[in-house]
């Protein structure tokens, strides 16, 4: 995790969500970048979660806690919160009893 002394909160996000920083999602998707960014290509549910971390992080940052104690905290909040919104979605599918 040496990358995370160097990581801007944007990019402390993405790898939270996403796996990888926006350069490192440039430099795999070359096709892509003239128009867009990483985050154009996320799904709703994660579009929702990131929301929900950017407001986590600040609440984190403002107690103190140290880039690595709350990269460890934002994956937990992520994998917890898209495990429930797919938790969701299925549920939403399930034929409807009449």
């Amino acid at each position: 995790m040496e990358w995370l002394a160097y990581a801007d909160e944007a990019d402390l996000l993405n790898v939270v969500l996403f796996g990888c920083t926006a350069k490192e999602w440039r430099e795999v998707n070359p096709e892509l970048l003239k128009n867009s960014n990483i985050r154009d290509y996320a799904s709703i549910p994660e579009l929702t979660v990131l929301s929900n971390l950017e407001t986590h992080n600040a609440e984190l940052i403002k107690q103190g806690y140290s880039k690595e104690k709350r990269f460890k905290m934002l994956q937990q909040i992520a994998q917890y919160q898209l495990k429930v919104l797919e938790e969701a979605e299925q549920i939403k599918n399930l034929p409807k009893k009449i």
